[in-house]
């Protein structure tokens, strides 16, 4: 039902890996506890020429995971909250996609729990708001997404062309005229 996708599937460009994340669905269990959402905003992160992604400086014990396999979460921490990315490319590789948003499908009142609040529309819009709902922290950073257990990605609807919007990245202080966010552009789910 949840299977999950395979290293190929992240093993290329993070643009492209960023477009084709929309409609999937991202899946999370502890032990009985399920929880999943359909990806709505995402944002891709290059290896080259890149200034806002987290590897434009090289490899750092908070950035390794990012030049891992492909396939793998890397988690980061941001204002004591986090967010997590899917990592791209062949190993050393270092490109990312940032999971901005989705829309919550199952587990609601879990993620209600998690984040505080019976609002679901503010469950899990935006990167961080997403990672308390699903209950990921730096816990998870390197995880394989590929082996179906504890935290992955599935597939899920496949939003027709016309309904996938293009714009520059949210909150980054560099490389802010690079388009690579990619969003569903009729969900109420998207960050902004």
């Amino acid at each position: 039902m949840h299977e999950p996708l395979d290293s190929t599937f992240y093993d290329r460009d993070p643009v492209a890996v960023a477009r084709e994340l929309l409609g999937k669905t991202i899946v999370r269990t502890m032990g009985e506890d399920l929880t999943t959402g359909r990806i709505v905003e995402v944002e891709a992160y290059l290896k080259h020429g890149d200034s806002a992604s987290h590897a434009y400086c090289g490899r750092r014990r908070r950035n390794a995971s990012m030049f891992g396999p492909p396939g793998h979460a890397y988690v980061y921490a941001i204002h004591a909250r986090f967010c997590l990315n899917v990592v791209t490319e062949p190993e050393d590789v270092p490109s990312a996609v940032l999971i901005r948003a989705v829309e919550p499908l199952s587990g609601l009142e879990l993620m209600e729990k998690r984040r505080s609040t019976d609002r679901k529309l503010n469950l899990t819009r935006g990167p961080a708001r997403l990672c308390e709902a699903f209950a990921v922290d730096r816990s998870l950073d390197g995880w394989n997404l590929t082996i179906g257990e504890q935290l992955w990605l599935t597939n899920g609807g496949i939003p027709a062309p016309k309904q996938i919007a293009i714009s520059v990245r949210i909150g980054v202080t560099s490389a802010k005229d690079l388009r690579l966010r990619f969003f569903i552009n009729d969900s109420r789910y998207i960050s902004r």
